[in-house]
């Protein structure tokens, strides 16, 4: 490996450096290295050496956000993770993907139809996205077969649910396997909303075949939103707690789609340009030529524990936006500062 890639995976990996820390200090500092020179506490060379190597072994292969194949549409994303891992054929996640989501103890009927669904759209050129979960996930990567990608939320090496061991690693052999953590990471809860904003935003449409209220499934389908994206549900009985969340989507703007022939026509009115842009950030590359910071002190005397729009920050503080970046850059650093989807962000207490 490289040392521009080596440092890039440090930087990613150092305390309090998130996706969006991540790019701003390679647009501030033009490198990986220079960024890691500036910053006070980062990860130790010992312990990225080890990851690199644990992954090797595994067989799998690093993705770093900048690659000329990281996912146009994933890069587009203000939360794009700056590294992933993967294992499979990379060029399924820039083709036209399709997220499908749903129910971990969906029904039987359920299942079924989103297992026909994905290989319907698979076998009119689409990769079926999802996370490898119980229920819907299961189904829609079974329908694909080789057009999917699997998307899991711990290491390469994490086997979750462990009934899906076998089809994982078929996935990883036949497909592509995705993971944002490093190896020897569990899947663990906190992880999930990561790995969910991963399937959303490699994807032209989310479909969210059945799903309650609060789940998982919808989190997906409101990241899509957010990164305005289709969002696309299959609607349910009104007495099946799991159709609910589907019957919320659809009631609040979502396509009814009950076919295959529906999702295609949704994503026939999609832009053909979409996810054809390369990031906009060099990876190794200034973003723009150095711009004082606006004074932090001032930034702070705006914030508070409400999460409040950066376009508001700007507004009130009447400085640019490269230089109120800059200083949410410096308190982000500091650990003052925590952001949220949407461009939000807020102090921490």
């Amino acid at each position: 490996m490289d040392q521009a890639r080596f440092d890039a995976i440090r930087l990613a990996r150092s305390p309090r450096i998130g996706p969006v820390t991540f790019r701003q200090l390679i647009g501030r500092f033009g490198s990986a290295r220079e960024a890691l020179r500036a910053l006070r506490e980062v990860a130790e060379e010992g312990a990225i050496t080890a990851e690199v190597e644990a992954v090797a072994r595994l067989g799998g292969r690093w993705l770093v956000w900048g690659d000329v194949d990281y996912p146009a549409l994933l890069a587009e994303t203000e939360d794009a993770p700056p590294v992933l891992t993967y294992r499979g054929d990379i060029t399924l996640a820039g083709q036209r993907c399709v997220a499908m989501v749903g129910a971990r103890n969906a029904s039987a009927a359920a299942c079924r139809f989103a297992r026909a669904l994905a290989r319907e759209l698979a076998g009119e050129g689409l990769v079926i996205v999802s996370g490898l979960a119980r229920g819907i996930d299961t189904a829609a990567h079974q329908g694909a077969e080789a057009r999917t990608v699997a998307v899991i939320a711990g290491g390469l090496d994490s086997r979750y649910p462990p009934e899906n061991a076998a089809l994982q690693e078929q996935i990883a052999g036949a497909a592509l396997l995705i993971a944002e953590q490093p190896p020897a990471t569990e899947p663990k809860a906190r992880y999930f909303p990561h790995r969910n904003r991963v399937i959303a935003g490699l994807s032209r449409a989310t479909i969210v075949v059945e799903a309650a209220p609060k789940s998982g499934s919808l989190i997906t389908a409101r990241l899509a939103g957010e990164y305005g994206r289709e969002v696309l549900a299959v609607p349910g009985s009104p007495l099946d707690p799991r159709a609910q969340g589907c019957n919320l989507l659809i009631r609040e703007g979502a396509t009814l789609i009950q076919s295959a022939a529906d999702v295609l026509e949704a994503l026939s009115s999609l832009d053909p340009r979409a996810g054809r842009r390369a990031p906009q950030v060099p990876l190794f590359a200034p973003e723009t030529p150095a711009v004082a910071p606006a004074d932090p002190a001032d930034i702070l005397a705006l914030l508070g524990p409400v999460p409040v729009p950066l376009d508001e920050l700007i507004r009130q503080s009447g400085q640019p936006s490269a230089a109120v970046q800059m200083a949410l850059l410096e308190l982000e650093l500091a650990g003052r500062l925590e952001r949220h989807a949407g461009g939000r962000v807020s102090l921490i207490a």
